[in-house]
């Protein structure tokens, strides 16, 4: 199957400058090619005599070449991977947006999603990865070996440079601890993930730890002269501290997930209406701090990788309601009622309400 691999690159300043120049290049690029597909899209609204066929990435590609380098002899300092690639980028954002899967694409300011994508004669080794136009660049662990990616995307956050590739892995099949155990995973803000095997998994919850530096930083980034140096050294925090917490979380998830999909013959989890759930103005910050969509994605291709599987219940399975001992179902259980009993039934069932839905999940496999 094929993975994608990221790390941090160890650049000096001239490598930086390198690569500033190279996403300035496909920012422009984009930008120039929404602009032009707009008034297309614009043109063909309007005027139904005289239509103009939607450009293809190739068509883009020599419109470019023919028009805008000319006109900006930077283009040349920097290799034509670069805009080449934000414009196939650019038609396959149009693509999803006529089969309405995404939104329509938008223009790219500066200093946001810095990123571009090269190709050629690129290079892997122990601690250093060769790229055209630019050189040699060192990176923080040990990359891959035996290895020769067909292109590199280099990104841009929080002050620091990423590369990252894709790599054809072959399944990895372990030899379970639990090879006939089926289990089931209740997500919930209280606790990130109750386990059907008594096990109970608890959030760092990096956002709300780290809320009130945010928002004093936000706060004095509100009151510094926009484009001035101190305006700039806070942005930089800021996205520094941001970077933090979704690597706290991330690092949380890859870990769960994996301990997961190793020691598990099957996993069910609830097919939850994260959207939805975010339009809960109460909830929507600790659903967003928690990531529940980053766990059921990683724990997706896990599954596929380790050769365990991944059974997803239905949304509207009640799985909370439902009595794991004799079966019966419960008109209501409000969300504050954490507990789970009857009071005019036969059944002795009394248990928290996450440990029963964790239950029942088992059923479904």
């Amino acid at each position: 199957m094929l993975l994608g691999f990221k790390t941090e690159l160890k650049v000096n300043n001239t490598q930086k400058i390198l690569l500033a120049k190279q996403a300035v290049v496909a920012r422009h690029a984009w930008n120039w090619g929404l602009s032009l597909t707009r008034k297309i899209l614009h043109n063909n609204q309007v005027e139904s005599e005289t239509k103009i066929k939607f450009p293809s990435a190739i068509d883009l590609h020599k419109w470019l070449v023919a028009l805008v380098k000319p006109q900006y002899p930077w283009y040349y300092e920097v290799s034509k991977c670069a805009p080449q690639y934000a414009l196939r980028h650019l038609r396959r954002a149009w693509d999803d947006c006529f089969n309405k899967a995404k939104k329509p694409p938008r223009f790219k300011k500066k200093g946001q999603d810095d990123r571009f994508t090269l190709d050629g004669s690129i290079t892997v080794e122990h601690n250093r990865i060769k790229v055209p136009r630019i050189g040699w660049l060192k990176t923080y662990e040990r990359l891959p070996q035996d290895i020769k990616p067909k292109s590199v995307t280099i990104s841009k956050r929080a002050n620091k440079w990423f590369v990252s590739f894709k790599l054809e892995i072959p399944p990895q099949p372990q030899k379970m601890l639990l090879k006939n155990q089926a289990i089931g995973v209740d997500l919930g803000l209280l606790r990130f993930a109750t386990i059907s095997t008594g096990e109970e998994v608890t959030s760092p919850k990096p956002y709300k730890k780290l809320e009130k530096k945010l928002r004093r930083l936000q706060w004095l980034n509100r009151h510094q002269v926009v484009g001035s140096s101190n305006w700039k050294k806070t942005q930089v925090r800021i996205a520094k501290l941001h970077y933090r917490i979704s690597c706290i979380r991330n690092d949380f998830i890859h870990k769960l997930t994996t301990t997961l999909a190793k020691n598990h013959r099957q996993i069910v989890i609830e097919d939850l209406n994260v959207k939805g759930l975010m339009k809960n103005g109460k909830l929507s910050k600790a659903i967003a701090d928690s990531g529940f969509y980053e766990f059921r994605r990683q724990l997706t291709y896990k599954t596929e990788l380790y050769g365990s599987k991944l059974v997803i219940a239905d949304r509207f399975f009640s799985s909370s309601k439902l009595c794991p001992k004799c079966g019966h179902l419960k008109d209501k259980l409000p969300l504050p009622q954490r507990v789970y009993q009857f009071d005019n039934h036969n059944c002795d069932w009394i248990a928290d309400r996450d440990y029963s839905a964790r239950r029942e999940f088992t059923r479904v496999s």
